[in-house]
């Protein structure tokens, strides 16, 4: 087992302690559960979205899918909903882009065409392409239940600026002297990156309302493609190198769901303050979770459990 799917592995298992063994037998009487997708990262960045998870998980029956929505992890959690008398399914997948993986992940559940079935050996089919350690596999997983997918990302949640001025309000002293970089991963489409930043930049509105800080910029490393990347990278150093130079005491704070990604590396040297969490540990995006939940049940009320 490689050292990612031990993190994995771990992670899974500690999630499901979380949930006593009488309220899972019991939460799913109307067979209505969820599924939670989230990339993944180190074994803090797994407990820190399980830890998120718990107050919803003794609300209904729940797993936790990591991955880049990978169909083996996806298959084992839904599996486990299955076992618990779970029928209708609502995903909430936990990505800043609300575009992050839609239609590979549509394909994976059957929604829509373009994954070929499962394999005969599905514990080995994650050979099929891998992705910063994750498996690009692509196959469609075999269950009868029915589900229904979540369309927003935390880019566009408007609960994500509460949680920005949290940040920024534990690190502000003196605001008319300070400046804000709001930083984001980022995707590769030159289009879709400018829809990133204009959707987190009305997150970061919240800051702006929240003080008279000098400056409050967004932007995006865009990390997982080199050419684009350096370009970011030296605009980012940049803001912050001038920023200081004039003056001003700069916060960073990450756009990401958990941790401070690369970005100590890619700031080396500047002079910043940052908290260096995520969008959580936060109440507010444990919230948004459960809104996705509550938008997802019409769609699935057709279903009833079988009498």
């Amino acid at each position: 087992m490689t050292r990612l799917a031990q993190t994995l592995f771990a992670a899974l298992l500690a999630f499901a302690a979380l949930v006593s063994p009488a309220t899972a037998q019991t939460q799913a009487g109307d067979g209505f559960g969820v599924l939670v997708m989230a990339h993944g990262g180190g074994p803090a960045w797994n407990r820190e979205v399980a830890a998120m998870l718990e107050p919803v998980g003794r609300d209904h029956p729940l797993e936790l899918a990591f991955g880049m929505a990978d169909p083996a992890t996806l298959q084992e959690a839904i599996g486990r909903l299955e076992a618990r008398g779970v029928s209708r399914i609502a995903v909430v997948r936990l990505f800043i882009s609300g575009d992050s993986f839609r239609e590979r992940t549509e394909q994976i559940l059957g929604l829509r065409p373009g994954a070929p079935p499962r394999p005969a050996d599905a514990a080995h089919a994650g050979h099929g392409g891998d992705h910063g350690g994750h498996s690009m596999a692509l196959w469609r997983i075999t269950s009868n239940a029915r589900f229904a997918l979540s369309d927003e990302g935390l880019a566009n949640a408007p609960e994500m600026g509460a949680v920005l001025v949290e940040r920024v309000r534990a690190l502000s002293r003196e605001p008319a002297r300070e400046s804000v970089l709001v930083l984001a991963h980022g995707p590769g489409d030159d289009a879709e990156n400018e829809r990133w930043i204009a959707e987190i930049g009305r997150r970061a509105e919240a800051v702006r309302g929240f003080a008279p800080f000098r400056e409050v910029r967004v932007d995006t490393l865009r990390e997982d493609w080199p050419e684009k990347r350096e370009v970011s990278q030296a605009r980012i150093r940049a803001f912050v190198q001038e920023a200081s130079a004039s003056g001003d005491r700069v916060i960073v704070i990450p756009y990401r769901v958990q941790g401070f990604g690369p970005y100590g590396r890619v700031l080396e040297g500047l002079t910043y303050e940052a908290d260096r969490r995520g969008l959580i540990p936060s109440g507010e995006v444990e919230q948004w979770v459960r809104r996705q939940i509550e938008a997802l049940r019409p769609a699935l009320a057709a279903q009833q459990p079988a009498s």
